[in-house]
């Protein structure tokens, strides 16, 4: 029914364009003795129909990611996860309909994003894109607080994210953004971000007290090209160096110690909910670099979790990663153009005053046929656990993915 709901909706939304269009299109009948029609193409951004004088766009696109992972497909996160029983799995991973596009004005945009498989709305916002310099955000979104967790799922470098990302991403939220680009001369490039949400996660309809999630980042274009949240990979092989340095930092208060496309969860040890329990600081320093075929990029995490009901009791974690990506056909002729090799080592530690880590080192292979849209992805991760009482070394987990977008 939910499908259903959505393919309706769509139909309902063309059925508005296209009535908005009928006084234009008279008006030219009238004026031009030629009929004005809506363009309808596909582009990098699925089926797109353009209206007359480019007042209204609407794009749609689907996305489906096929894998198939043994012996299991979910990241260890204790130790007793090596332990349990574990079973060779094929799915379909994520199946994704995208609609976007602008209104009225080009600059005025809108987005929505839902999940078929789960019966997810993901993403829905709008977009006041007029200047450079400052663009206005309201709705449902994943915040930049993470370049890993921000670039889409399809297309990561690897077939998903690092074992830090359910630990520290804030995923999406619910709220206001401004953002923008400060384009000086030279070095002088800076982006930014500052939101105010809720704090509650994705499609919460309420908060749990009177406080909110405030966020922040800013990010040096150090070489005056601002690389965005596209993908890792340096598909269009950068002719000159680009690179960004990035800081960001986050601040709430709620019952969450953890946020996901689920919405709002908890870790290990904070299973205790109450509204307003938990004070959660976070930083994240940030870098990334593309050039010639070659990128990089790496974050380091800091988290801060306060009990405010339990004595101000606080938890401090802290991780980082560093990825690569080549296509080395840069350098070896006879390497495939189509193939890039990354590399990924990440570390997590659940408290910092314990002796406790887990650390991932992953291999990737990834055969881009269409770029990002339709590529294929094989990679085998090995996984340390270390405790003062328990270790184990070199478990081994092998994932092949296929994404493709339409």
């Amino acid at each position: 029914m939910g499908t259903q709901r959505i393919i309706y909706h769509i139909l309902a939304f063309l059925g508005v364009f296209a009535g908005l269009s009928q006084p234009l299109m008279a008006q030219k009948l009238s004026s031009n003795d030629t009929l004005t029609k809506w363009q309808v193409d596909y582009g990098k951004k699925g089926i797109e129909f353009i209206a007359p004088h480019n007042d209204f766009s609407l794009h749609i696109q689907s996305r489906l990611q096929f894998r198939f992972a043994t012996p299991g497909d979910n990241n260890p996160l204790t130790y007793n996860d090596f332990h349990d029983e574990k079973n060779s799995v094929f799915k379909i991973n994520r199946s994704r309909l995208k609609v976007g596009g602008h209104a009225y004005k080009p600059w005025l945009k809108y987005y929505w994003e839902y999940e078929l498989g789960q019966g997810n709305l993901l993403d829905f916002r709008i977009m006041i894109e007029r200047w450079k310099w400052l663009n206005i955000k309201i709705g449902q979104w994943k915040l930049e607080f993470t370049r890993e967790r921000r670039i889409s799922s399809g297309a990561q470098q690897l077939v998903d994210r690092s074992i830090l990302n359910r630990s520290f991403t804030v995923d999406r939220q619910q709220g206001i953004e401004l953002y923008g680009r400060l384009a000086g001369r030279g070095s002088a490039d800076f982006s930014y971000w500052a939101a105010v949400v809720t704090g509650s996660g994705r499609s919460a309809t309420e908060n749990d007290d009177k406080n909110l999630m405030y966020f922040g980042r800013l990010q040096w274009n150090v070489l005056g090209d601002d690389l965005g949240f596209s993908g890792g990979s340096d598909l269009q092989l950068h002719q000159t160096p680009e690179a960004i340095l990035a800081v960001s930092a986050v601040t709430n208060r709620s019952p969450f110690t953890r946020f996901s496309s689920s919405g709002g969860g908890f870790l290990a040890g904070f299973e205790e909910q109450e509204p307003g329990q938990y004070r959660i600081n976070q930083t994240n320093v940030e870098t990334a670099f593309k050039y010639q075929g070659f990128s990089w990029q790496s974050e380091i995490h800091r988290k801060e979790i306060i009990d405010k009901l339990n004595a101000n009791a606080t938890t401090a974690l802290s991780g980082y990663y560093v990825q690569a990506g080549y296509f080395a056909n840069q350098a070896l002729s006879w390497w495939p153009k189509p193939l890039e090799v990354a590399v990924r080592y990440a570390s997590f530690k659940p408290n910092i005053n314990q002796d406790t880590e887990l650390d991932e080192s992953s291999l990737a292979f990834n055969w881009f046929f269409k770029g990002h849209r339709n590529k294929l992805t094989a990679e085998i991760s090995s996984f340390d656990y270390e405790t003062p009482t328990e270790q184990l070394k070199n478990e081994l987990r092998f994932r092949v993915q296929w994404d493709i977008s339409f």
